[in-house]
């Protein structure tokens, strides 16, 4: 079984840079990952003949064959469940779940199986299997077609997840997560598959892997941290703060790009430093990964935090219909808002023995 990652050419044979989607890099990481390892099999629901809802198989069935790049029935339970066969004879199946909550019929095979294999077998069988899985709101879908539903893969113990927000880490992460031996759960934000950055798709840029953080804009005032569909929105409400500057605030932003495995050292290292810190996500803010993480800051961040860890995040709710979706996912302004309540008066906690009523 070949691990191999295909290595860029020498510096020279390179082509320039020129403006990529993170859908093109998602397709060029698929296509090379295939070229590089003949054990890579892409299968799942129209990804052969039309290259996917979202093209990001295109031409895959073109260059590899039917038998490499496959459509499969309708039917995800019974698609992860041949991945799992696949992964188990030597093979390196990347699954597309065609939406997200379309992945919910395959959720028992996941727990069961998937995430299970390599511990009940001592080892003995590694499962190098990726589930790609288009995540989030923004592009007007309706109820199962823009849900955020990473929390539940988060609590899986035995699974990797990882989401990119950039065009560089949409190639870098994919390429990383097939060549993994264990499962990697890995989660690409629809609205972002048109997002533009300049990138050389003969030379990859290399970008840090699973299990690593990466702050976007440094700061002093205060951390932001998301991840996946939200990084653009706090990378706008950071430089909308800036320009105001009437309150001074001076936003550090953190993409974890890996939600398990968690990178602590780098959350904790700008908290500590800021002492203050919002969590944005799109999933619900019930027993969402906001949760997890503020536990997390409190836990190790303690006698630094000058304020309560607060969390801007989806409602509690089904995903609502198209028309009324920009009032349920975070904006800049939620962002903000959530700033603004970090308690900068001086003296707070003196003035406010009850808490304020937080």
């Amino acid at each position: 079984m070949s691990t191999a990652v295909r290595q860029p050419p020498e510096a020279g044979a390179t082509a320039a840079r020129k403006p990529a989607t993170m859908g093109q890099a998602l397709n060029r990481a698929l296509r090379d990952a295939m070229r590089a390892d003949p054990d890579v099999h892409v299968m799942g629901e129209d990804v052969g003949t039309l290259g996917g809802v979202f093209r990001v198989t295109d031409g895959l069935a073109k260059e590899f064959g039917e038998d490499r790049c496959s459509d499969t029935p309708l039917a995800e339970a019974g698609i992860l469940g041949v991945a799992v066969g696949m992964a188990m004879y030597g093979l390196r199946p990347v699954v597309e779940m065609q939406f997200d909550a379309f992945a919910f019929p395959a959720f028992e095979q996941l727990v069961s199986h998937v995430s299970r294999m390599r511990n009940r077998t001592r080892g003995g069988l590694p499962m190098p299997l990726t589930v790609r899985v288009p995540y989030g709101g923004g592009i007007g879908g309706v109820e199962h077609h823009s849900d955020s539903s990473e929390a539940y893969y988060m609590a899986t113990p035995g699974i990797h997840v990882v989401t990119p927000a950039t065009v560089p880490d949409a190639y870098g992460l994919l390429r990383a997560a097939i060549a993994s031996d264990d499962p990697v759960i890995f989660l690409e934000p629809k609205r972002l598959y048109w997002s533009k950055a300049d990138w050389n798709p003969e030379a990859p840029e290399p970008v840090p892997g699973i299990g690593k953080a990466v702050v976007r804009r440094p700061g002093t005032s205060a951390t932001l941290l998301t991840y996946g569909p939200s990084v653009p929105v706090c990378l706008e409400a950071a430089e909308a703060a800036r320009e105001e500057g009437a309150e001074g605030w001076d936003l550090e932003v953190i993409d974890l790009r890996s939600l398990v495995p968690f990178d602590e050292e780098t959350v904790v290292a700008s908290v500590r430093r800021t002492g203050r810190a919002v969590v944005v996500h799109e999933s619900p803010g019930f027993a969402g990964p906001g949760g997890e993480i503020a536990a997390r800051i409190s836990e190790r961040c303690f006698h630094y935090l000058e304020a309560p860890v607060l969390r801007v995040a989806g409602f509690d709710i089904p995903y609502p219909p198209p028309m009324l979706e920009r009032h349920h996912l975070p904006g800049v302004d939620r962002v903000l808002d959530a700033v603004a309540r970090l308690q900068w008066e001086s003296g707070w906690t003196e003035r406010h023995p009850d808490g304020g009523g937080i």
